[in-house]
């Protein structure tokens, strides 16, 4: 399939965001045929290109993070620097900025500038806070918000310090919602008004959305969802376990058919067929018992045999996969959850991204480039600058 044939072929997006969040937004929307064109500043380019595994002098993540991007270099802070990211918005469809609140207003930038010389323009905010409100001002880090949202409060174990996984969850999630909104924002300009529209993404937002019953179950019954180390709060069986062989596995045996097929798998066809634990708030009542036999059963095989019973019975199970398992699992083999791309004539594997349609499936068309690699064709092509307005940019360090 020709990537003219992706869901979003003919949006430009212009992405002044730097890190993650922004940037991963405007991942997800190349992904699926969007031109991307990255702004960055001279010299170094964006701060991620040097974050985690680095090799031949650039990060292994950003090859993954910039694919399908074009990226260009320009000095932001200086009056030259503006008036051309300027003229690079009014070419785009849409705007990604992740700057705090109030930086884009400051030089001459804001939403409010376009809305009369641009009003089909779609401007993607995302701050840690929101646009809005005492906090607006406030650097949020996805670190810093994922605590604010209430995400960090129910993970962990009781009585012990909350926990962060070991990725950066807000800002991932930041970016999903933010694609999502512009997703939305175009089908509305497209279809009904014609205009663009601002899309506020705040990352403790992006998290807090994600919080499921929290809240209702503190209005209505006044509970406070707290840690549940490697189980969840009201829902019995699922939870961890430790093989013979030293492996975990994870087992979900929470409905309430399949909780009978789970004991009766196990020997225990007693529980299967007991009236205390029939139903899921009976097994609630009744969880540690429950969890005691399931953790000595566990104990006494290995992962891949005890997985092999709970597959036989058709009870929800799995193993806990670090990268080396999920490389060379035989499922996302055939899944085709890894794409490769060539850096500097060797291969590396980067995910692919879903969702996966079946029609127009998204597509890795390059690795994410060097710093200003794509200067030439975006000022020269976009912008109808000459060779020699080109080397001037260069010369006075505006790109």
């Amino acid at each position: 399939m020709s990537h003219q044939d992706k869901p979003l072929t003919g949006v430009r997006v212009l992405e002044l965001g730097q890190l993650l969040a922004g940037p991963f937004a405007g991942t997800l929307l190349g992904y699926y045929g969007a031109e991307v064109i990255k702004v960055e500043p001279p010299g170094k380019g964006d701060p991620i290109r040097q974050w985690r595994e680095v090799k031949d002098g650039t990060s292994l993540w950003w090859r993954s993070l910039g694919r399908n991007k074009k990226c260009v270099t320009l000095d932001l802070k200086s009056e030259k620097g503006r008036e051309i990211v300027k003229s690079l918005i009014l070419k785009s469809d849409v705007v990604i900025e992740n700057f705090r609140p109030g930086t884009m207003e400051k030089w001459g930038l804001g939403p409010e500038v376009f809305e009369e010389i641009h009003p089909k323009l779609v401007y993607t905010r995302i701050s840690g806070y929101g646009q809005t409100g005492p906090l607006a001002q406030k650097p949020g880090f996805a670190s810093v918000c994922e605590g604010f949202s209430g995400f960090r409060a129910v993970n962990g174990f009781p009585g012990e310090a909350p926990v962060r996984p070991n990725l950066s969850m807000g800002d991932s999630l930041a970016g999903l919602h933010a694609a999502f909104g512009i997703v939305l924002a175009l089908m509305q300009r497209n279809k009904t008004t014609g205009m663009g529209q601002v899309v506020d993404v705040a990352l403790y937002e992006a998290m807090y959305n994600m919080m499921e019953a929290v809240v209702p179950e503190y209005d209505g019954a006044g509970v406070v969802r707290n840690p549940s180390g490697t189980t969840v709060t009201g829902i019995v069986p699922t939870n961890t376990y430790r093989c013979g062989d030293g492996k975990y596995i994870v087992v979900g045996g929470n409905g309430d058919s399949i909780f009978i097929r789970l004991m009766n798998a196990i020997g225990h066809e007693d529980l299967a067929k007991d009236s205390r634990v029939a139903t899921n708030q009976g097994r609630v009542e009744h969880e540690e018992e429950i969890d005691n036999i399931l953790s000595s059963w566990a104990g006494q095989l290995s992962s891949k045999e005890a997985l092999a019973v709970l597959d036989e019975a058709r009870v929800p199970s799995g193993p806990i996969f670090n990268v080396e398992d999920m490389i060379e699992d035989e499922h996302y083999q055939a899944r085709e959850m890894f794409e490769s791309v060539d850096i500097n004539g060797e291969p590396l594997k980067i995910p692919a991204i879903v969702p996966k349609l079946v029609n127009t499936p998204g597509e890795t068309l390059w690795p994410g480039p060097e710093v200003g690699e794509f200067n030439d064709e975006v000022y020269r092509d976009l912008l109808d600058m000459s060779e020699q307005d080109v080397s001037e940019l260069r010369r006075e360090r505006i790109i």
